[in-house]
This record gives structure tokens, C-alpha cells and sequence, in this order.
């Protein structure tokens, strides 16, 4: 693939400042193939009904197949009456896991109708698979200046977009890679072991789960990874699969007279027909101060342009001394929330990134 076809696919998906630094908290050691090999991930990817049926199979012969061929544990969510799209779940060894998506996508060449939701499929070999990324593990997979993406394209022959927003309700991105079933498997691989050597910036993602929107954009039940229903405020925080539901939450606050309420437990802005939710998210310790701003500048502006509660955890909640950020309120305020925290880390590691060279 030349650099002019690629070049749309990395400019549709580079505008962000997420997208032009890659990860400043990987492993610096390198490993070898053989490591890669074996390191133990989970991709996830959207499917629309006609696709999941496909994979799925008559009886579900065709997952079955594919779990037997690959070693790996593959699952699609169960059907949501009024939505299009389900989430598969691919849990396993890296190799398995690119195998499975190339043997999926095989499949959906062979037997899914020519119309996906990338448009018309001009080439009949090729087939669109949406993969589910962390946004704060996206600026790895893109690498600076849009390298690393164009090095998977030339070396898989894959067509690769990354879309700029977050999934509803989510910080979870799409990346679309339209190629051939070998071109997928080998895209995967390489997007594989970028998700390994960028791990621990996955901890903390809000995980997209495919429900009806209502008005005042509240959503029905999510999904959980296993397709069944999780409890209306489930968040899931990737890599560990630890579940931060509740008992995450800072320590209740308790009023005490002639003070005001502190900001972080304003009551948070609904819209109409919007209940309360709560999202817990894992911040870096040292990138917590930067969140928070002088005086709590930052994190006040957050909560005010958002309308989103949001409070912080005094010490870390596990050994890597995270510190846990809880969101309260609608649907909307939290995705606001959400997008404003998470485009403050990036600004501050495009910041640190930058101080070497201007220091040279």
C-alpha cells in the first residue's frame, strides 16, 4: 500500500492531540516474539446482527469452531431488541487471538451480506472488522505523526481508520481495518502487541456496552463482556476485569453546619429523562496533580463544564497507587466528564513528551 492510499485512513484518525504521542507508560524492555506470542490479551470488536449470525453459526457451530481451532474463548452479546450492533469478545494468547479475527473475518467474506457498516465492500476478498480501543491506549497504535498505523498498514496490506470520538457512555474508540482475512490477521497481531506493551493504560476503561438510547440520551441496561444484563451501574475496568461498582466509591460525605457544599458533591445537572449513574476511572499517580490543576482549578472546571459530579480518592486503591476518579451524574454530563478528563492527560503527556526536545 502506498503512502498516499494511506495517508486518509491516518488523517481521519490523528486529529486529537491522543493520536500524535504514542504511550508514555510502556515497558521499555523489548520482547521477543515468543513473548508476544503468549502474552494473554481480550479484543472485543462491534458486529452488526447479520454479521454476529455468521460468526455465530447454526447452533453456534462456527464459534465453536473457532474457539477449537484457536484455543482462544470467544463470545458474542446477546441481542438487544431495537439495536444493530452486539460486541464480540475474543479472550486469549495473542496468536489465537489474531488467528480468530482472521478466521472471523474469512468467514464474513464467505457468508455476510457485501454491505458492512464501512459502506459497499468494492474488493469481494476483503471484509471491515471494528475493533474496540481504549482511547488512552489509542496514541500507541497510531504512534507519532501517524507512524505506527501506516506501519501496520504496509506491513498487513490493510486499510486502517481510527475514528476521533468515544463510543456513548464509554471511553472505548473504533478502529476499522478493512483488508483481506491474512491482512486481518496480521493487522491484529501487530495492533496486539501494541496493546501489550501499552497495558496498564488500558486499566481504567469504561467499556461500550450496545443499548437504546431514550431521550435525554440515558441508555436501557448495558450489556455485560459475558452478554448478559449487568446491573444499571456496572463499569468494568479492562485488563484485570475488576469490577469497580460501589464499594470504588470516595467515602460519603457528611455536611456539617455554616459550610458549603464542596464541589465535588454538588448535585449534578440532568437532563430531562436522564437518571443518576456512576463511573469509576483509574488515574496515574503522577498525573493525578496535573487533573486537578492549582487550588483545584482544573478538575473544577471539569465539574462545572460538564455538570458532572466528580470526587477523588485520598490514597490509591491498589499497588500500581492509582487514584480512583468516581463520576455522578446523567449519561450526558458523564460522557462530557469523561472526554474533558481524559483530553487533560493527554495535553499534559504531549507536554512532558516535548520537554526533552525542548530542552535539546
Amino acid at each position: 500500500m502506498s503512502a498516499e492510499d494511506a495517508s486518509p485512513a491516518i488523517d481521519s484518525g490523528i486529529d486529537n492531540v491522543a493520536d500524535k504521542i504514542g504511550s508514555l507508560n510502556t515497558d521499555d524492555r523489548q520482547r521477543t516474539e515468543e513473548e508476544y506470542a503468549v502474552s494473554q490479551i481480550t479484543l472485543r470488536a462491534i458486529v452488526t446482527s447479520k454479521e454476529a449470525g455468521v460468526i455465530i453459526g447454526k447452533a453456534g457451530q462456527n464459534v465453536a469452531d473457532l474457539r477449537d481451532k484457536t484455543g482462544v474463548r470467544a463470545g458474542v452479546s446477546k441481542v438487544v431488541p431495537g439495536v444493530h450492533d452486539r460486541v464480540l469478545t475474543v479472550t486469549g494468547v495473542l496468536t489465537g487471538i489474531a488467528e480468530a479475527y482472521g478466521l472471523v473475518a474469512d468467514g464474513l467474506v464467505k457468508g455476510a451480506p457485501q454491505v458492512g457498516m464501512g459502506g459497499v465492500i468494492s474488493n469481494p476478498n476483503t471484509h471491515p472488522i471494528r475493533l474496540l480501543i481504549s482511547h488512552n491506549q489509542m496514541g500507541t497504535i497510531i504512534g507519532r505523526q501517524g507512524l505506527k498505523i501506516k506501519q501496520i498498514q504496509d506491513a498487513s496490506g490493510v486499510r486502517m481508520v481510527a475514528q476521533k470520538e468515544m463510543l456513548p457512555q464509554s471511553t472505548e474508540r473504533i478502529v476499522e481495518v478493512q483488508g483481506t482475512p491474512e491482512g486481518i490477521q496480521r493487522a491484529v497481531w501487530e495492533i496486539g502487541k501494541c496493546l501489550v506493551d501499552d497495558e496498564q493504560r488500558g486499566y481504567g476503561t469504561v467499556l461500550y456496552s450496545p443499548a437504546v438510547r431514550v431521550q435525554g440520551g440515558a441508555a436501557a441496561p448495558p450489556l455485560n463482556g459475558d452478554g448478559g444484563y449487568a446491573p444499571p451501574r456496572s463499569f468494568n475496568r479492562t485488563g484485570n476485569g475488576n469490577d469497580f461498582t460501589g464499594g470504588a466509591a470516595a467515602a460519603p460525605y457528611t455536611e456539617r453546619p455554616r459550610r458549603a457544599t464542596p464541589p465535588d458533591l454538588a448535585q449534578p445537572v440532568l437532563e430531562e429523562g436522564e437518571d443518576i449513574q456512576t463511573q469509576n476511572i483509574s488515574i496515574p499517580a503522577d498525573m493525578v496533580g496535573c487533573i486537578i490543576g492549582r487550588g483545584g482549578s482544573k478538575i473544577s472546571e471539569i465539574r462545572k463544564s460538564s455538570g458532572a459530579r466528580i470526587s477523588i480518592a485520598k490514597a490509591p486503591h491498589d499497588e500500581t497507587g492509582e487514584r480512583m476518579f468516581t463520576i455522578t451524574g446523567g449519561p450526558s454530563a458523564n460522557e462530557k466528564a469523561l472526554y474533558l478528563l481524559y483530553e487533560n492527560l493527554e495535553a499534559e503527556k504531549m507536554r512532558r513528551s516535548q520537554i526533552p526536545e525542548a530542552a535539546a
